[in-house]
């Protein structure tokens, strides 16, 4: 029997083992929990490592943002230590590192933006967390396929929103080119899902000259939050860094 290999990624613990646990009773189905991004790329790596790759990873669309009686939630490979970047983020990076990872999102409400963003980061499906698990199974084994699933009610929203994505794509690109070559670099390492301080670590840059450009490319781009970068940069199609390459030279044209 060939087994599927899953990742839940939630940092609400209780929802995290239930899910894991309900999925656990399926006969081909092997799963794992993981409670904050960083949590779950260090699973994704060892796993990879060991020759054990996941096949699917749930990933809740609201990961590291702050729950409702003001606890913060475990940020999730912060792009900027100041604030925390939620699940959707999250599906970028893993779909750079590991694109043969399936991504399903897993959301408290139906939202076609958002929705529309986690298509555009990679994502195969977008699922409601009170759906069912015969529901949720279908998706799993859906994806794995290739397919991808969305509710019936946020086709229409989601086509909507990827019509305008299309017609913002002008605009997008028009206001990367104003960047510069560093600023590009930057920018492509957010699309991967870094932090500010792997962005040092790659670029040869101090964390402060790393924030000082971070700031400069929202500035530019007209946004307010490096979520919106990201997806402004992909509809200008502005794709990740290459994580498995080597990091930038020192000295080269990009400094």
């Amino acid at each position: 029997m060939v087994r599927i290999r899953v990742l839940v990624v939630d940092d609400h613990r209780i929802f995290a083992e239930s899910l894991a646990a309900a999925l656990a009773a399926e006969s081909d189905v092997d799963v794992s929990a993981a409670g904050s991004g960083p949590a779950a790329l260090r699973c994704l790596e060892r796993a990879a490592a060991e020759g054990r790759r996941f096949d699917v990873m749930l990933v809740d669309a609201d990961l590291g943002v702050p729950v409702p009686d003001g606890r913060p939630a475990v940020p999730v490979q912060a792009v900027d230590e100041d604030g925390a970047v939620d699940g959707i983020s999250l599906v970028s990076g893993v779909r750079s590192a590991q694109p043969q990872v399936r991504v399903v999102v897993l959301a408290e409400e139906d939202d076609p933006a958002r929705a529309a963003l986690a298509l555009q980061a990679g994502a195969s499906g977008w699922v409601a967390k009170d759906c069912s698990l015969s529901r949720l199974l279908t998706v799993i084994r859906g994806v794995l396929r290739d397919e991808t699933h969305l509710p019936p009610a946020l086709l229409t929203g989601v086509l909507r929103e990827l019509t305008a994505a299309r017609r913002h794509r002008t605009e997008s690109e028009r206001l990367v080119e104003s960047l510069t070559p560093r600023e590009r670099e930057v920018l492509r390492c957010m699309v991967a899902g870094l932090g500010r301080k792997a962005v040092a670590e790659r670029l040869y840059l101090s964390p402060h000259t790393v924030r000082t450009h971070m700031q400069n490319v929202l500035g530019k781009l007209g946004v307010h939050s490096t979520l919106a970068a990201v997806a402004l940069a992909r509809r200008a199609g502005v794709g990740p860094v290459d994580l498995t390459g080597d990091v930038v030279e020192r000295g080269g044209q990009l400094a």
